[in-house]
């Protein structure tokens, strides 16, 4: 039996979309309700998964699925922050704790509870 955490306690809220902001990324907030890319380091509010006419449809809450760089996570607890590049990377300082429940080291993505 294969086990999936997809759409699991999944929150999504609408945001204006910043130029940076695109789908598959994650995501800070760059002014008063709008989001856009995250620079290496920072901490992000959530995963980009859809931008249309200006609106960014923003991930809070739930199970994603995210590339990573750098050294690979491990399972449990983890700080992460935002790569740079739309995904995530461990850091010791700053970030966000998440639960990583898997990690493919060969895909370089990391799969984590928001």
């Amino acid at each position: 039996m294969a086990i999936s955490f997809n759409a699991i306690g999944q929150a999504h809220v609408s945001f204006s979309a910043a130029e940076s902001a695109a789908a598959g990324k994650v995501c800070k907030l760059t002014a008063n309700g709008t989001v856009g890319a995250c620079a290496s380091g920072d901490s992000f509010c959530g995963v980009v998964t859809d931008v249309r006419a200006g609106v960014a449809a923003v991930m809070m809450s739930g199970y994603a699925e995210l590339p990573y760089s750098g050294t690979a996570p491990s399972v449990g607890y983890q700080t992460l922050a935002a790569d740079g590049s739309g995904g995530v990377k461990t850091v010791t300082t700053g970030g966000r704790s998440l639960l990583v429940v898997q990690v493919d080291s060969a895909n370089a993505t990391v799969g984590v509870f928001l």
